[in-house]
């Protein structure tokens, strides 16, 4: 498929397995992050004690010796070790890669049990023959999925599985199991609206727009915040290693987890809306790894700015709509009536008077129209031409 035309699309559905494939999951998460340390561990002395490299590649060469010195290993797809081989190779690189970049760069690490919750089918669909392989294919019409070395698990596909499959990823979280499908779908573009907006961020509100529109923060973490408080209390009177910590534990990621998917789910709704009503989408190119640092990170964090700007790219990109990033510098600053530039016309968090013209409006709702100015300016034109600063 070309490019221009498909997009990456991921599915995740709820799986349902038996007992004796429960186990059978869990040996094959123990298996592969017991390779995967070793493969780590085995990079680190080659090159401690030879100043030698070792390449995925070399290191996938030993995996048919490793099966014979190692049966237990005959238990899991050739294709999932490969593949958390190849995920070493890429964090290796990607970390010599941040160096180089004089990035701040965080060596690979060896997984615990509790950081290691997936294994992945790289390969599940044959180009040529334009079928499914093994791995992940829909069985007794949709009702099961077939994962190789596990067998055929009951899945709950709740929508259909469009576009051409890529890989498969079985995920375990809070205690349940997901079939993660990445695919390859066709961009589906929608008609043209003729509308433009500017998007103000914030705490307060959720969202602003530049047509007047207030989204309402729903603050999903402080809504759930004196739960988590009775559950962590609970965790911490538990004793280290016992089977009380273990489920007080869980109940605790369990609440995150109803918490984080509310997050999503409005992010998505919200993203939503905005594709649908307007063509262009213009919003602040915000640091949100540097505004977490201040005295509102967890107001910051709750509000996850970062996951619905992605979002909001990935629906416009398929449905042909164009977003901008701007520069969010002295948009809230600004009046947009006559451009004037001074801080004191930013009278508190809400309140907006010009202090040339007399212009008063929301301090938001004038932000939001600033950032469509500077998102829908002609290419070539700055800030000096359109705006009056105050020296």
């Amino acid at each position: 498929m070309d490019d221009h035309t498909t997009q990456i699309r991921v599915y995740k559905y709820r799986l349902y397995p038996t007992k004796p494939q429960v186990a059978a999951m869990f040996e094959t998460l123990r298996l592969t992050r017991t390779l995967y340390n070793a493969a780590l561990e085995q990079r680190i002395s080659a090159y401690k004690k030879q100043g030698k490299k070792v390449t995925g590649y070399d290191q996938q060469k030993e995996l048919t010796a490793l099966k014979e010195a190692c049966p237990e290993f005959e238990a899991v797809y050739s294709h999932v070790l490969q593949e958390l081989l190849e995920r070493l190779d890429k964090a290796y690189k990607g970390f010599f890669a941040r160096v180089k970049r004089g990035e701040k760069a965080g060596f690979p690490r060896f997984k615990p049990m509790q950081r290691w919750n997936s294994f992945k089918f790289k390969e599940i669909w044959d180009k040529k023959k334009g079928r499914w392989l093994t791995p992940g294919r829909p069985t007794e019409g949709g009702k099961r999925i077939n994962i190789p070395k596990i067998g055929s698990v009951k899945c709950k596909f709740h929508r259909p599985l469009e576009g051409t499959p890529k890989n498969l990823q079985v995920v375990h979280e809070c205690g349940e199991w997901y079939a993660v499908y990445t695919c390859e779908v066709p961009k589906n573009p929608l008609p043209v609206t003729g509308s433009s907006v500017g998007v103000d961020v914030g705490t307060t509100w959720f969202a602003i727009t530049s047509d007047g529109e207030f989204v309402e923060n729903p603050r999903h973490l402080k809504t759930g915040l004196r739960k988590l408080r009775v559950q962590q209390r609970t965790v911490a009177r538990r004793k280290k290693g016992s089977s009380r910590r273990k489920k007080a534990v869980k109940l605790v990621a369990k609440t995150h987890q109803k918490i984080r998917r509310a997050r999503l789910d409005f992010h998505h709704k919200t993203a939503r809306k905005l594709v649908n009503e307007h063509d262009v989408i213009a919003h602040e190119d915000l640091k949100v790894s540097n505004l977490v640092k201040s005295n509102l990170a967890r107001s910051i964090s709750d509000v996850g700015w970062s996951q619905f700007f992605d979002l909001l790219s990935l629906k416009a990109e398929s449905a042909a709509r164009k977003v901008i990033r701007v520069n969010p510098m002295y948009t809230s600053q600004t009046c947009h009536q006559c451009g004037h530039r001074c801080k004191e016309s930013r009278l508190s968090q809400s309140r907006f008077r010009c202090v040339n013209c007399g212009h008063e409006d929301n301090a938001d709702l004038n932000a939001a129209r600033n950032i469509l100015r500077a998102g829908t300016r002609p290419s070539g034109v700055n800030d000096s031409e359109v705006m009056h600063v105050v020296a």
